[in-house]
């Protein structure tokens, strides 16, 4: 803090003594908290973004000297009248009185002022002239010409968090052995959100981000009364980050079932910047939080991202992806999935608009419900192969999936004579972007069941898309 910013300016009267402000030390912990399942950086693979600081030149402010001139008193004394001087004093008095009653009413409004802006912002009773009005539960929705929306975000919270849910992945990572060679595996636990967007007659549905449950070997929801239930994966699309699990309604208890409820859906497309956003959701896996603030921009790109992004600069941390993003209704109009991870940057979080994705969520909705193999069971398509990512199929003018380089032979692949140097990019349906994906999708199918592979395969006019049945054989 510089010395001389704040020090008062010298208006002809003796110069008061300078108190140094002691200089205040930020108390950094050894490391960042942030958990081992942090949310995607989004930051550029080969380049961290460069803030240029500006140089703050303050207005120079000019300074008044309040020496008047007076006249001169004469070498010889004169005396007042007494009534003169009575009179002069009072005059003073009353300057004095007028004085603190024209601070005190700049003050007020200046008080008042604040309080009102401040207000509209965080809900604590925001005033219009507006006449139309509507009552929706606890929160007072004003309409018409300037509109203004009054909101508790405490009832606002109250009523979304029992449609929120907290959700536990536990994975299985590969470890490379450098001392002793070969690979070592363990179990990582994850945490994200979920948002409850449906019931059918069997089951529970929440919607939540794809990479939170990718990789899953058990997912565990917790709802608001503290109970939990194990989830399956119902349908995912890796593309834009969305899944859908479900939970059996013969593992829920009635006392759960009484307490939570399915969330109501917004329309994000009649958003507004500037407009309250709330984040509700599982931050760093310590349960249920709730971060306020506004709606900063729409229809935002990220990079990893295809679609578009509603900005906000609500917190959302680790733990708050699938979680809500809600208006001052209460509804649902995002689902948190990243922020921008970066020392020099805050107040950048993510959210996918619910008015772009209510078709994708509805045919995941719809898909059949999976469950895991055991181990020992599970069925393999009999290939050698490569990821293609984005990048290799950028330089190399092909298909993203899995490049067939291999048939093994004896398994299901040869035996349905899949066309070598082709491109796998589903299965049953579902997207492969990757020799990973495709392993886990083949964790839901036995030995001996048949899927329908989507390829690509290469010709003379480029590649044209085939489908063909392979019967899964036991791994070797």
């Amino acid at each position: 803090m510089s010395e001389d910013r704040y020090q008062p300016y010298q208006y002809g009267v003796p110069e008061e003594p300078k108190f140094e402000e002691p200089d205040l030390e930020e108390v950094k912990t050894e490391e960042e908290t942030e958990p081992k399942f942090a949310e995607p950086d989004l930051e550029p693979a080969n380049a961290e973004p460069e803030f240029v600081e500006s140089e703050v030149i303050e207005p120079e402010i000019p300074r008044y000297d309040y020496n008047y001139s007076y006249n001169q008193p004469s070498n010889e004394p004169t005396q007042q009248p007494k009534d003169d001087r009575v009179r002069s004093g009072c005059l003073k008095v009353l300057g004095v009185i007028a004085l603190a009653i024209v601070f005190g009413v700049v003050a007020s409004v200046v008080f008042q002022g604040t309080n009102r802006i401040v207000n509209g912002i965080f809900g604590e009773g925001a005033i219009t002239t507006t006449e139309k009005k509507e009552e929706i539960g606890s929160t007072q929705i004003v309409t018409g010409t300037g509109t203004t929306v009054q909101s508790d975000i405490a009832d606002v919270a109250e009523r979304v968090m029992p449609s929120v849910v907290s959700i536990t992945n536990i994975s299985i990572q590969e470890v490379q052995d450098y001392f002793f060679g070969g690979t070592t595996q363990y179990e990582v636990p994850s945490s994200g959100s979920g948002i409850i967007v449906g019931q059918n007659d069997t089951e529970l549905l929440i919607a939540t981000n794809n990479h939170v449950i990718e990789g899953s070997k058990t997912l565990t929801v917790a709802f608001i009364d503290g109970s939990s239930a194990n989830a399956q994966v119902k349908g995912t699309d890796s593309d834009i980050d969305l899944a859908i699990i479900a939970i059996s309604l013969k593992d829920l208890k009635k006392e759960t079932l009484d307490k939570i409820k399915v969330a109501t859906l917004g329309d994000s497309d009649k958003m507004r910047v500037g407009e309250p956003a709330i984040a509700i959701g599982n931050a760093l896996g310590y349960g249920q939080s709730v971060t306020a603030g506004i709606a900063s921009a729409l229809g935002t790109t990220i990079e990893g991202y295809e679609g578009k992004l509603i900005q906000t600069d609500a917190a959302i941390n680790p733990g708050n992806s699938g979680g809500a993003l809600v208006n001052a209704n209460g509804e649902v109009i995002g689902i948190n999935t990243a922020k921008i991870k970066d020392e020099s940057v805050e107040g950048m979080g993510y959210a996918i608009p619910i008015s772009d994705v209510l078709d994708v969520l509805n045919e995941l909705m719809n898909k059949k419900t999976r469950t895991k193999v055991p181990e020992g069971q599970r069925g393999v398509i009999g290939i050698m192969g490569r990821t293609v990512d984005a990048q290799t199929s950028q330089y190399y003018n092909m298909p993203e999936g899995v490049y067939v380089s291999e048939l093994v032979e004896g398994g299901g692949a040869e035996k349905a004579k899949l066309p070598i140097y082709s491109v796998i990019t589903e299965i049953d349906g579902y997207d492969v972007d990757s020799m990973e994906e495709l392993q886990e999708e083949l964790q839901y199918y036995r030995a001996g069941e048949t899927v329908e592979l989507t390829i690509m395969v290469q010709g003379r006019n480029g590649y044209t898309e085939e489908k063909i049945q392979v019967t899964l054989t036991k791994a070797q």
